[in-house]
């Protein structure tokens, strides 16, 4: 067989394989790792300067574990940050909110967690790292070449020891897990790390899943823990080269003229809607730039699908009609933006049921119905002109108690008349496991935009419902009272549009099976796929 730059990996490492019989030079499988490992390495060094190019949002959320009667183990601390990757000068990360840590602050910090992207950025050669192939796997529908990986002797401290997997189209680590070789001064954790096919040879991280579970040995032995963090919005980087101006075109047969009528004239009552509405939108499109707000999609017409129950069921018409985003964060908040609702991407995934989802949505629907406006301030373009950062600084969308209160006395009543007023137990049921599990989870449910769902361990919204709910039930595989993050909702981390996780539900063996309100690890079903119209098109490709 005849060896060359451009032959498979696959091909090269069946070389790997001798048959004794062929009286093979051990030489041979082993100049073929070198060529492949050579590749792979080179074609990290491709990946790293691809990635800087780009600057997706990373969000990182921690549960901190402790013992538990019945679930094994159970949240009984978080952490949470978000933030803008910037590979450019080490890993940088600047934060939309300030981390939120509390006694974990000196475990953890954000950078260390986005920094798992990447094995080694700096050292990833065979002059610092002994590569071993381990065989062939599929992850999903992509084929690839197993190899574990540890440091030479000598190698500086914080040295990634794992397994990687390279995708054998064009040696790309798609998937990598270990840690990193402990540094006095640093403490290291486990971590599994995925990167999708975004675009034609285009790799990219989308997650990291994190997780310590031996509290007798290693650097934390006094804590066990589990983190997911999660990046999206690589569009809003590609798509931000500025458009030429030859781009704009003004076709006309003649002399431009105006063509305004008398018809066209608002009253000045139309006229304040049209300024209410446009601060609506204002803000909607400025959270979407940020990488805020998932771009309109299926899972919002799913909620609309609710919200149009509530409406025709209570004879509700409102002008302009009420529709429905998603905020794309872990923590669990709803609110309106003028007619607009908005929930997390985390408060969908963790609703067990459509009726919890209409208890959400039934409280929203009572603020516009009760014409709790936006800050019309928002349609005066230069309040929207600020750094993505400080979106959740700069916009103000949280109500005050008494407005909170009269849109759930209005919410209750419009579920008293709704299609889901006989399975209101259930949502009394939701939002009983969360006041049981907030304690655990101080920052899953403190909002970035919204009003808390629970304050100071107390429901804030919605307490009229517990009193008709059944007990919580921990140890009753039959009750459901919430769900897993990542339960509902699949993110395009290209797009960030959404889908509906189509898998179907796994029968619960035992109560740790439950996973309520809690991080799992994250596996995901890897394709070669387009991705991008951008890359596709050749346009904005690092």
């Amino acid at each position: 067989m005849s060896i060359s730059p451009r032959t498979p990996a696959l091909a090269l490492l069946a070389l790997l394989l001798p048959s004794a019989a062929a009286g093979q030079a051990s030489a041979s499988p082993q100049a073929a790792q070198n060529q492949v490992v050579n590749r792979i390495i080179a074609r990290e060094r491709a990946v790293d300067r691809q990635i800087t190019a780009f600057h997706p949002r990373v969000e990182t959320y921690i549960q901190q574990l402790g013992p538990d009667r019945d679930r094994g183990a159970t949240p009984v601390h978080d952490a949470y940050f978000l933030g803008i990757l910037d590979l450019r000068g080490g890993v940088q990360d600047p934060l939309f909110t300030e981390a939120s840590l509390g006694h974990l602050a000196h475990e953890f910090f954000p950078a260390g967690f986005a920094g798992m992207i990447m094995p080694d950025r700096t050292r990833f050669d065979q002059r610092h790292y002994r590569f071993s192939f381990q065989g062939r796997a599929f992850l999903g529908a992509v084929r690839c070449l197993m190899f574990d990986v540890a440091p030479l002797p000598g190698t500086a401290k914080g040295s990634f020891v794992g397994r990687i997997w390279v995708e054998d189209q064009s040696d790309t680590i798609v998937r990598f897990d270990g840690t990193y070789v402990p540094n006095p001064k640093h403490k290291y954790v486990h971590f599994d790390s995925w990167r999708m096919n975004l675009g034609p040879h285009l790799w990219l991280p989308v997650a990291v899943y994190s997780q310590e579970n031996d509290q007798r040995t290693g650097w934390f032995s006094h804590i066990a823990f589990k983190a997911e963090t999660r990046f999206w919005g690589y569009q809003l980087s590609a798509g931000r080269a500025q458009s030429s101006l030859t781009d704009m075109q003004v076709e006309s047969d003649g002399q431009v003229s105006d063509q305004s009528a008398t018809a066209h004239d608002r009253t000045p009552l139309g006229q304040q809607r049209a300024w209410e509405l446009k601060a609506e939108d204002d803000v909607l499109a400025r959270m979407q730039r940020a990488g805020l707000l998932a771009p309109p999609g299926p899972v919002d017409k799913v909620l609309a699908t609710v919200v149009n129950n509530l409406e025709v069921t209570n004879n509700l018409s409102f002008d302009p009609e009420v529709r429905c985003r998603v905020l794309l964060t872990s923590p669990l908040e709803s609110f309106t933006v003028g007619h607009t609702i908005v929930l997390s991407r985390g408060l969908i995934d963790v609703l067990p049921d459509e009726a919890s989802l209409a208890m959400i949505l039934a409280h929203e629907l009572g603020h516009i119905a009760l014409d709790h406006s936006i800050n019309t301030d928002y349609a005066f373009d230069d309040r929207m002109m600020f750094p993505d950062a400080q979106s959740f600084a700069r916009l103000r969308l949280s109500r005050t108690p008494a407005e909170e209160a009269a849109a759930d006395q209005k919410g209750l009543a419009f579920l008293a008349h709704s299609p889901y007023k006989s399975q209101m137990a259930s949502a009394g049921l939701f939002l009983e496991a969360l006041q049981h599990a907030a304690r655990g989870v101080p920052n899953l449910i403190s909002p970035h935009l919204g009003n808390p769902l629970v304050l100071q361990g107390r429901l804030a919204r919605m307490q009229a419902l517990v009193a008709s709910a059944p007990q919580l039930q921990v140890r009753n595989l039959k009750q459901i009272a919430a769900l897993p993050l990542g339960a509902r909702i699949v993110l395009d981390p290209w797009s960030d549009a959404l889908s509906l996780l189509q898998a179907p539900a796994e029968a619960l063996l035992s109560p740790r099976d439950k996973l309520t309100f809690e991080i799992t690890p994250y596996l995901p079903y890897l394709e070669r796929e387009p991705g991008a119209a951008e890359v596709l098109a050749g346009k904005n490709r690092p």
